[in-house]
C-alpha cells in the first residue's frame, strides 16, 4: 500500500498552497505550536486500478471519514497532478495527490464557558470576534480555559460543528494572545473549508495597526525576509535574510503617524508567518512598543531625560502588551459570494498610548 505522508513545502509549492497560509502572523505563548490544518501529499503506485478518489483516500486515511474528504474535494483543497479534483475523479498510476483539511479532534476537553464576546458581525455561516487582548485563542499547555474556543463553544453550542469538543473548531486562522483585533470563525463545515481556500490563495485582506520604536525612513515600503524559528530560542522567529531556512514572507508597511521616537503604521500580510509583523519590524531595527519577546520593551529611541523615561513607563502601564491590533478583515463571503469587509476600532489601551504620544510631540514642537 502506498504510504501517505505529511506533505512538505516543496510539494505544497509545487500544489499552490502555502503551508502557512492558515497561520496568522501571531501565535499565542502557550497555545499549540503546530498549525491549524494538516497537509497531506501521496504518490499512487505503478499498478494502482483506477478508482474514486474519495474511496481511494479513507482506505489510506487514519481516523478520516469519506464525507470529510468529499467535502475537502467539493471546495477545491485536494488537487491530483497540481489540478483541483472532484470526489468522483479515478485515480490513476502515478498521480500525485496533494490535500489539506483542518485537524481531526484532538484529545482534549474543552469547556464550554459562557465568557462575553465582542461580536461585529454574525450570520448562519459565520461570526466575526473582536478578540481582546490576553486572551488565547484557543486552549493549549497552561491555557486549558478562558479561551476564544471555550466562549464560542458556549455561544454556539447548539450548532454541530461546536458540540464535538473540537480545540479548532470553526478556527482557520488565529493571533496572538496579546494581539487584539479580528478574527473570522466558521459555523459549519462548508463555510469553514471555503473561507480556509482563501487563506490558502493569500485572497484574504487583513490589516494590522502597530507602534513601532523609531522613525521609519520611507513613508511606504515592503519588508521581504524568509522567517522561522530561532536557532538560539525556540519561542522566537527569526529572520533567514539569505533565504537559507525559514518560509518565504513578506509584509507591506505604510507609516500613518510620525512620533519622532516612535511611528504609527498600517501593516498589510501578503503572507501569514508566525510573529510575522513583530519579527519583520524588529529586524529592520523598529521593534514593536513594549513588544518583550522582541527587544522593544525598554527606551531605544529618545532622550535621557528622567521625565522621557517616566513618560515610557506610563505608557508601559497603560498598554503592558506589544502594541498591536488586526484592525480589518475582508474576503469573499462563503455562501453570498459577496466581498465583506469588516473593520474594528483601536482598543482603549492603545489608543491611549497614542494619545500620549500626540500630546509629548506636540508639547516638544512647542519647546522646539
Amino acid at each position: 500500500m502506498t504510504k501517505l505522508e505529511n506533505i512538505n513545502e516543496e510539494a505544497l509549492q509545487e500544489a499552490l498552497l502555502d503551508e502557512g497560509a492558515l497561520m496568522d502572523d501571531e501565535l499565542s505563548e502557550g497555545e499549540q505550536t503546530d498549525e491549524l490544518f494538516e497537509h497531506f501529499a501521496i504518490t499512487v503506485d505503478k499498478g494502482q486500478k483506477m478508482l474514486r478518489l474519495d474511496k481511494y483516500l479513507v482506505d489510506r486515511m487514519e481516523h478520516c471519514s469519506r464525507n470529510r474528504i468529499q467535502m475537502a474535494a467539493d471546495n477545491g483543497n485536494i488537487l491530483v497532478n497540481g489540478v483541483v479534483a472532484k470526489s468522483s475523479y479515478k485515480v490513476k498510476p502515478l498521480d500525485r495527490i496533494t490535500l489539506v483539511m483542518p485537524y481531526p479532534k484532538r484529545e482534549l476537553e474543552i469547556i464550554p464557558e459562557d465568557i462575553p464576546l465582542d461580536i461585529l458581525y454574525e450570520d448562519e455561516d459565520m461570526i466575526i470576534v473582536n478578540k481582546a487582548a490576553g486572551m488565547c485563542v484557543h486552549p493549549g499547555c497552561g491555557n486549558y480555559t478562558g479561551t476564544l474556543v471555550n466562549a464560542l463553544t458556549h455561544h454556539l453550542k447548539d450548532l454541530p460543528l461546536f458540540q464535538e469538543g473540537d480545540m479548532r473548531a470553526g478556527l482557520v486562522h488565529r493571533i496572538d494572545k496579546d494581539t487584539s483585533g479580528i478574527l473570522v470563525v466558521a459555523k459549519n463545515e462548508r463555510s469553514h473549508a471555503r473561507l480556509a481556500k482563501q487563506f490558502f490563495d493569500h485572497t484574504i485582506h487583513r490589516r494590522y495597526v502597530a507602534l513601532v520604536w523609531g522613525n521609519i525612513e520611507e513613508d511606504e515600503g515592503t519588508i521581504t525576509g524568509n522567517i522561522g524559528r530561532s536557532p538560539k530560542d525556540r519561542l522566537q522567529m527569526y529572520v533567514f535574510a539569505d533565504g537559507s531556512d525559514g518560509k518565504h514572507a513578506v509584509t507591506h508597511y505604510k507609516v500613518l503617524k510620525r512620533y519622532g521616537y516612535v511611528t504609527l503604521v498600517e501593516c498589510r500580510l501578503e503572507t501569514g508567518r508566525t510573529h510575522q509583523i513583530r519579527v519583520h519590524m524588529s529586524w529592520q531595527g523598529h521593534p514593536l512598543f513594549n513588544d518583550s519577546r522582541y527587544g522593544g520593551d525598554r527606551i531605544l529611541k529618545g532622550t535621557t531625560f528622567s521625565k522621557y523615561k517616566q513618560f515610557i513607563e506610563n505608557c508601559f502601564t497603560l498598554l503592558p502588551r506589544q502594541a498591536l491590533h488586526a484592525r480589518s478583515l475582508g474576503f469573499v463571503h462563503p455562501t453570498t459570494g459577496e466581498e465583506v469587509y469588516f473593520e474594528s476600532a483601536l482598543p482603549d489601551d492603545l489608543q491611549a498610548v497614542i494619545d500620549k504620544w500626540e500630546v509629548y510631540t506636540a508639547s516638544r514642537n512647542l519647546e522646539e
